[in-house]
């Protein structure tokens, strides 16, 4: 266990003023919810907006209505991406159907995608991971060639843009995440969009039957918050880091997702929302600009406020001593989803045996740098010395 000064792997901005915008939210309750709605309507270019207790139960509740949409069953998923999407496609009553992704833009595969779509699809979940942007435009070809719909998955992407439009948008519809450790945080939350009339009136129906959060939710929410807000600075971090109950870092399969709609505290707290984003993603391109240089990784399309920055190391026994001399030295360095989709012990079975090679090699080698607004220079400096001599791509 370590004592002292522990950078968190995610953090978001949030302060005391934030609470306070949300006990107010708490008092004026569904106005606070209607203006958020608006705020998002106009920000993002977006016709509905609706906002849930956290960016899988807005999946969950999509996915339900898409359902109601059609007769098929099957939901192509990412063989590596956060085991909560699968969770959401099997409690939505649907089949998830894995997909391999290509190891160097994290992204489906197009060729696999061509070969994975069929006339059962009912739609595909195309990830921006780590708020790296995906390619949408294959998928798209082949949503629309067997009549599927695609859901974008920018739970990690909030105020991202690829040519210009918000990632969120580019899809049948987009899910986002305000929980901790996201670009913009309500303690927790999330929020489904889309500009489909079609779409946006069935998940408006499957919207009215949510019911709303118990008053002692707020209560809970307020306490929550105000814990995280202290605990998430680097000299504090490492107490709740040291307490196994909290599970944080880990990847957990949900076994169970609660729906509830956003409570008004949440709402408020995202009152200044669009500020926080643009301190957040200005903080996190200067990181990620530091560490292209430092590390002398392909820059792409120029620095980008990715939520945390992924890197491959040249095996998996390196990932796995690149993470522990992290953990030892409070770097916040820590690896991704442990597993690909098909190896999650709860939900082996649906697919029969196969394998994904790409999604495997992730799982083994991929880690994540931070990027967020708690670092100093000197901890950048640190993290690059660490990762130097073990980078692969």
């Amino acid at each position: 266990m370590r004592i002292g000064r522990t950078i968190p792997p995610a953090a978001a901005r949030l302060s005391l003023l934030d609470v306070c915008h949300g006990i107010a939210g708490a008092f004026e309750g569904a106005r606070a919810l209607d203006a958020l709605r608006e705020d998002f309507r106009r920000q993002l270019g977006v016709r509905h907006v609706f906002p849930l207790s956290s960016g899988t139960a807005a999946l969950l509740v999509t996915l339900t209505a898409l359902k109601s949409l059609s007769s098929r069953r099957e939901v192509v998923i990412p063989a590596f991406t956060c085991y909560s999407v699968a969770a959401a496609v099997v409690q939505a009553g649907l089949t998830p159907v894995l997909c391999d992704v290509d190891a160097t833009t994290l992204g489906l595969d197009e060729t696999r995608l061509d070969e994975t779509v069929s006339g059962r699809t009912l739609c595909v979940i195309a990830h921006h991971l780590f708020g790296v942007p995906a390619v949408l435009a294959g998928a798209r070809r082949v949503c629309e060639r067997h009549g599927a719909y695609l859901i974008e998955d920018a739970a990690q992407a909030l105020g991202i843009d690829a040519d210009g439009q918000p990632l969120g948008t580019l899809g049948d519809a987009g899910i986002f995440s305000f929980g901790r450790g996201k670009h913009v945080t309500s303690g927790s939350g999330g929020m489904v969009v889309t500009n489909s009339s079609r779409v946006g009136a069935a998940i408006g129906r499957r919207y009215q039957t949510v019911a709303a959060p118990p008053r002692a939710a707020q209560a809970v929410a307020f306490l929550q918050t105000v814990l995280m807000v202290i605990f998430i600075r680097p000299w504090l971090y490492w107490i709740p880091a040291a307490l196994p109950f909290l599970q944080l870092g880990a990847t957990l399969y949900p076994a169970n997702i609660a729906i509830r709609r956003l409570t008004g505290f949440q709402a408020g707290m995202l009152r200044q929302w669009r500020r926080r984003l643009a301190r957040s993603n200005e903080a996190r391109s200067r990181c990620v600009s530091y560490f292209t240089r430092a590390l002398s990784l392909a820059g792409g399309a120029g620095p980008r406020p990715y939520l945390r920055l992924p890197i491959v190391a040249r095996d998996a026994e390196t990932r796995q001593r690149l993470c522990a001399q992290a953990a030892r030295r409070g770097l916040g360095v820590a690896a991704a989803y442990p597993t690909p989709i098909n190896e999650i012990p709860e939900i082996a079975t649906v697919f029969d045996g196969r394998r994904y090679p790409s999604a495997a090699q992730l799982s083994a080698r991929l880690l994540t740098l931070p990027t967020h607004h708690l670092l100093s220079e000197k901890d950048k400096r640190a993290i690059a010395a660490l990762c130097r001599d073990a980078v692969a791509a």
